[in-house]
């Protein structure tokens, strides 16, 4: 159910028209159409004012109840709150904070850090629904934290890790290892395969595992439950990865971090996902031996890595 707001706006004073449109953006509403504005049924009493301002100056204004009238019809409703537009806008200012945060001085880096989280915080507030999108933003500004934390005092690098923080580990020590997943990957486990053999483990032999519980001793599990490398917080079993292996720096590790978190389960939209993912599926239909599936894949990757501008 929703509450929807039907109204008129005076033809003066144009303070109040303006007034009653910044008031309706920042509650959040969505719009129906011109004049008609919607908020979950629980928030309906932030309209009343807004409606008893109209008609104090004038104008038309009635709060009333809204229901779907069926699946299709509560789906496209449900769409109008979408905030993905919103989380994209505030993902590139994160992204902008992290690719100059060696560059700026403790007070300004910490400054910037605390818009990006007020900003962050003020999203939350009016994504009335939300979902993976505002869990992977949450999880951008603690790594940008953390980030911020290890230059230590004068810039110096922190040695402790702080409690909850994904410790970092030596790649030195993972050359030439197994590694061991759910067999048929799809892209969190493709990317996650590409990034061991691309910068982690360059001898890595991948095991594809058809019941996880069967896991080989001796073996690298990611990406199934129970695995040192698998889903963790808001991040996915990519991100974990990065972050273990002091990758989640490179920005365009990063782009491709938030693209396959976007396929994998949801979150902040990447232009080129839905491209990226019909070339993926396609491998997998033509491809029916897991090992010549990820060397397929991984040239997908290598080429989003090598993607210049904007994309990954």
């Amino acid at each position: 159910m929703w509450a929807m707001l039907i109204l008129t706006l005076p033809t003066q004073p144009n303070a109040v028209r303006l007034r009653v449109w910044r008031t309706l953006k920042t509650l959040g509403c969505a719009s129906l159409r011109d004049g008609a504005y919607l908020l979950p049924e629980e928030h309906a009493e932030l309209l009343e004012p807004v409606a008893q301002e109209v008609r104090e100056h004038g104008g038309s204004a009635t709060v009333l109840s809204l229901k779907a009238r069926g699946a299709a019809q509560k789906r496209e409703l449900l769409a109008l709150f979408d905030r993905g537009a919103a989380y994209a806008e505030w993902q590139r200012g994160a992204e902008a904070l992290q690719a100059q945060l060696d560059r700026l001085a403790e007070g300004e880096a910490r400054r910037r850090w605390r818009l990006l989280s007020e900003s962050l915080q003020a999203l939350q507030r009016i994504d009335y629904y939300p979902g993976a999108a505002g869990e992977q933003a949450q999880a951008q500004l603690a790594a940008l934290r953390r980030a911020l934390e290890a230059r230590g005092p004068g810039g110096e690098p922190r040695t402790l890790a702080q409690e909850g923080e994904i410790p970092r580990l030596d790649p030195r020590r993972f050359l030439g290892r197994r590694w061991a997943t759910r067999a048929r990957p799809e892209v969190d486990r493709l990317a996650c395969a590409w990034l061991i053999r691309r910068f982690i483990d360059p001898r890595a032999e991948f095991v594809w595992l058809a019941d996880p519980a069967l896991a080989p001793r001796n073996t690298l599990g990611f990406d199934f439950d129970g695995a040192p490398f698998t889903h963790r917080g808001g991040l996915v079993s990519f991100e974990v990865l990065a972050a273990s292996f002091g990758l989640d720096s490179d920005p365009k590790l990063q782009r491709i971090g938030a693209l396959v978190h976007l396929l994998d389960v949801g979150g902040i939209p990447v232009p080129e996902a839905a491209g990226v993912e019909a070339v993926l599926n396609g491998l997998r239909a033509l491809h029916g031996d897991d090992d010549k599936l990820v060397a397929a894949a991984a040239v997908v990757f290598d080429a989003l890595h090598a993607a210049p501008g904007e994309q990954a």
